[in-house]
């Protein structure tokens, strides 16, 4: 849950606000319906589909998910899961009434125990859930993206050339559009070649 749920705080305050429901979503669905977390999850997907329509000027939508995210997380306490619920309440409300309002300042950011988290502050299996999401937002191959960040995360961190698939994966979420396909085509290249090896070990005991 903490993994998901930091994942998708940070993709969102780094302004990915479509893509951050993403790191959420595959957890929320294996989660019991009415449980304090699935509410939180529930409520933080339409908290940021809300701010999503609303940088998309469509206010009727906006204005209806802000109402339906707040009444999701109405009953939550204020510091739930160690997240700012009840500032993000209130924000809600503010976007209710006046959906505009996006235009005029940032939406709020969300925190995780105290600390407005952004991509810089991913943890490595943070990180491997935000790039597989930001990698579908932007056009990537999801699966090549997913699967290095499992061979980040199992230990698999340097192929033969020395250079870290977890700071590849960095690359990519935090570079501009140039620097992001050169980080994509280099873990491309990797994944490939890890693939390789480990079917080339495989098939030695078939």
């Amino acid at each position: 849950m903490e993994t998901a749920l930091r994942a998708g705080i940070a993709v969102y305050n780094d302004g990915h606000y479509h893509a951050a429901h993403d790191a959420w979503e595959a957890h929320w669905l294996d989660l019991e319906s009415g449980t304090g977390d699935e509410v939180l999850l529930h409520g933080l997907i339409q908290f940021t589909a809300a701010v999503h329509h609303a940088h998309g000027r469509n206010w009727e939508g906006a204005v209806g998910l802000a109402e339906s995210a707040r009444d999701y997380l109405a009953d939550l306490p204020a510091d739930y899961r160690g997240c700012n619920v009840g500032a993000a309440r209130r924000f809600l409300a503010a976007l209710a009434a006046d959906p505009e309002l996006v235009e005029r300042r940032r939406p709020l950011s969300l925190s995780h125990e105290g600390t407005i988290l952004t991509l810089s502050d991913c943890s490595p299996a943070e990180i491997a859930v935000a790039a597989t999401v930001l990698a579908d937002e932007w056009g990537y191959d999801e699966g090549v993206v997913e699967r290095a960040g499992e061979y980040a995360l199992t230990g698999a961190e340097r192929d033969r050339t020395g250079t870290p698939f977890r700071a590849l994966l960095r690359d990519f979420v935090a570079g501009d559009a140039k620097n992001r396909d050169i980080a994509y085509q280099r873990l491309r290249q990797r994944v490939d070649r890890r693939d390789s090896t480990i079917a080339d070990v495989e098939g030695l005991f078939e």
